[in-house]
């Protein structure tokens, strides 16, 4: 029989950052948070920790790595881009990490 670990910080590597995405329900924003987290997660599977989802106040959609807040929709006026959130995250965790096609422009 496997034992569980008595300590729940062995299961993971304490020292990776994990990132909050706190979004509006009423809003309907859990899809597009459990996709941005998704994403951050599939783009940064040795470098992060983990991405936490937390149901927050009306018209909210933050993203913050630790204390940092990375976007704020408020201040933003939009919800973020997959791809220029991955550059956040990116830019704060491990800066040389290539990002292949999410680095180019985007043209519009």
């Amino acid at each position: 029989m496997v034992k569980p670990p008595s300590d729940v910080a062995e299961c993971g590597n304490p020292a990776r950052p994990r990132v909050e995405i706190r979004y509006c329900p009423r809003c309907g924003w859990l899809l597009r948070a459990a996709w941005l987290a998704q994403e951050l997660l599939t783009t940064f599977a040795d470098e992060l920790g983990g991405v936490t989802l937390v149901p927050a106040d009306k018209g909210e959609f933050i993203v913050s790595l630790g204390d940092r807040v990375l976007f704020d929709r408020t201040t933003m006026g939009r919800l973020p881009e997959a791809r220029e959130l991955k550059q956040l995250v990116r830019d704060c965790v491990c800066p040389d990490k290539p990002l292949g096609h999410s680095e180019r422009p985007l043209t519009r």
